[in-house]
């Protein structure tokens, strides 16, 4: 064996008892895996029995007392989905604020009606439009145009299906920033990294271990989190199992780059948790992980749009609840790259042992 041969071996043989060691760290931590594991799962439950299909709501109106009440409250009554009773002006008026009542009615002598609802509530605004169809069916209206409700409630639309994706962006964006910010400072607290120095070992093997590392945690955590989304809540995998590993390993190789940024420097273990908030806390609220990312105003969707949650969890979903191929998500893809690869180039510059 040449001399060549044997630095290389030595350098596979720390490169492989690195990413042995990170392994062992990884499954004697309870914490880790439970935050890796059982949250994301216990989270998953608790917003499916949340946000669980459910029949439509019946909204209770309060019908203020008077000449018409009973007449009023009567053909509210016949109403499907509205509930009525009948209460004094004042009662109506404090059950209203306290969220008893949807809706006030107060009928007119005239013939007419007034409605007071809190217009910030959208089911005051729901229950509304109902009493308003009933009132004037009840008073002759007739409609020209017959309809008829088909209720379409396919696997795909549900808003679980819309979480499970958006659950495994936020493990995999945790996973690498702590995975790998955290660990490095951890280790130059204890001086770990010091005695590295010393061992025949390049900074870019000790690193490649921790990344390598992160890829196959993310293998197993992303293939737990959506075969119990799956078998477990029905949640459809209609793209091809090679796209999402792929956008995941986009997904953690962007993440640990990020984590090494954060912990090149660091010395203490306030100054990460700090700057892995400061990171990560604005993506937990805008990215698209428990609701779209749609809702927030559009002078924002630019800056939404560049961050590297928001990309995964489009991808993510795209290949999960589409079936989309990876040729045709180029733009989450590209902003995962160009993420990935500034944040390595910056973070490797940045890097010191102590």
């Amino acid at each position: 064996m040449s001399e060549d041969d044997g630095r290389e071996s030595t350098r596979l043989d720390g490169f492989l008892a690195l990413c042995l060691a990170r392994f062992r760290e990884f499954y004697r931590e309870s914490e880790v895996v439970f935050w890796s594991f059982a949250f994301p799962i216990v989270l998953s439950v608790g917003l499916a029995i949340a946000f669980r299909n459910r029949p439509t709501e019946t909204l209770p109106v309060a019908v203020v007392a008077g000449p018409q009440a009973a007449v009023t409250a009567g053909v509210l009554a016949r109403t499907p989905l509205l509930t009525a009773s009948v209460m004094d002006e004042a009662a109506a008026t404090r059950a209203l604020a306290l969220g008893r009542v949807s809706l006030v009615v107060l009928p007119r002598a005239g013939g007419g009606v007034e409605y007071r609802l809190d217009p910030s509530r959208s089911e005051s605004a729901i229950a509304r439009a109902r009493a308003d169809d009933a009132l004037q069916r009840a008073a002759g209206r007739r409609d020209p145009v017959t309809s008829t409700v088909t209720e379409v409630r396919e696997p795909g639309g549900r808003y679980i299906d819309f979480l499970i994706p958006g659950i495994v962006g936020m493990n995999i964006m945790s996973g690498g920033m702590w995975g790998v910010g955290f660990n490095l400072v951890d280790m130059r607290m204890k001086r770990l990294l010091k005695r590295l120095v010393a061992a025949p070992m390049r900074r870019a093997d000790f690193l490649a271990a921790h990344l390598a590392m992160r890829l196959v945690f993310m293998f197993i955590e992303v293939s737990f989190v959506l075969a119990f989304g799956h078998w477990a809540l029905g949640v459809p995998v209609r793209g091809s199992l090679a796209s999402v590993f792929t956008v995941g390993a986009l997904g953690a190789l962007c993440f640990g780059g990020l984590g090494l940024l954060v912990g090149a420097r660091a010395r203490r273990m306030e100054t990460v948790t700090g700057l892995m908030n400061v990171v990560m806390m604005p993506m937990f609220v805008l990215s698209g992980v428990f609701f779209s990312a749609d809702r927030f105003p559009h002078v924002l969707q630019p800056l939404i749009r560049v961050l590297p949650l928001t990309a995964l969890n489009d991808a993510m979903r795209a290949v999960v609840l589409e079936g989309a191929r990876l040729s045709g998500l180029a733009a989450p893809v590209a902003i995962l790259v160009v993420w990935t690869t500034v944040s390595f180039a910056a973070g490797l510059k940045l890097f010191r042992w102590s």
